[in-house]
């Protein structure tokens, strides 16, 4: 089953040729990137004009695998607590993506807490504005496209472990790509201080601190569900470093800096 844009005209232009130079422009930003594999990448998921920057300087500069998990928040509030797209290709202005089935019926049947969920995604924009940017810099690349929305840390700590164990057996490599923002409408100096204490768990490598400061702290970080499973698939595929990429918020572009959300863009190799 193919999906189709939803947010095309409004997060980004509608046009194909139009958002092919957008998007290679915000990609051609980033420093070359170096020969150690890209176990995972977090990049925000905004409008272009305000996080697609963001977004192209750490994807350009991510050395990624062919086939990317795909891992984002389900903002809508439906379907399944962790939904997959199991098969079909993800369209956007100009091209598509594909999905890979095999890879995806073989996190399902080892996995049991996964579903094989198209609702959860229907009205999804938090992997949509991803896909162009993965489909730039690999045609060929394919996707599992997750929605997270479970709650629980020891669900998303054991899932998390198959996932890596379904990796390893695949034999193939595989990149995490996980799509969130950072704190949404408070201060730039608040988001400054509250999204410092998440990432720095993130550059710790540390996800149960990351999941543990974002509930006791309030942050709202929108993808901490993904980002906490993402990194815990990172670490058992044997991550042992991360990079913090890029650090802005909205006010940056509307001048309002009182009311921002924070976007970030991480490496971890």
């Amino acid at each position: 089953m193919d999906r189709s844009p939803v947010v095309a005209g409004r997060f980004y232009t509608s046009d194909g040729a139009e958002l092919s130079v957008e998007v290679n422009g915000y990609l051609n930003t980033a420093d070359v990137p170096g020969v150690q594999p890209t176990l995972l990448a977090m990049v925000p998921h905004a409008g272009y004009m305000f996080s697609g920057a963001v977004a192209g300087k750490t994807l350009g500069a991510a050395n990624l695998a062919s086939t990317v998990l795909l891992l984002g928040p389900n903002h809508t509030g439906k379907g399944e607590p962790l939904a997959v797209w199991p098969d079909g290709k993800w369209l956007y202005p100009g091209g598509c993506l594909g999905v890979e089935e095999m890879f995806a019926q073989a996190l399902l049947e080892d996995i049991p807490a996964l579903t094989a969920d198209t609702k959860a995604h229907d009205m999804e924009h938090s992997l949509e504005v991803v896909v162009p940017f993965l489909a730039a810099l690999n045609p060929v690349s394919t996707c599992v496209p997750i929605a997270v929305a479970e709650h629980r840390l020891d669900v998303l700590r054991e899932v998390a472990a198959g996932m890596a164990a379904v990796i390893q057996k695949r034999g193939n490599p595989v990149s995490v790509v996980v799509s969130s923002d950072m704190s949404h409408f408070v201060s730039a100096d608040q988001a400054r201080e509250l999204d410092g204490l998440a990432l720095q768990a993130v550059l710790d490598l540390d996800p149960e601190r990351l999941f543990r400061e974002v509930r006791d702290r309030h942050i709202t970080m929108c993808g901490v569900l993904p980002m906490t499973m993402g990194l815990m698939v990172a670490k058992a595929l044997g991550a042992s470093r991360a990079e913090l990429v890029e650090y802005t918020n909205s006010g940056v572009v509307s001048g309002d800096y009182e009311q921002v959300v924070g976007y970030a863009g991480v490496l971890v190799s």
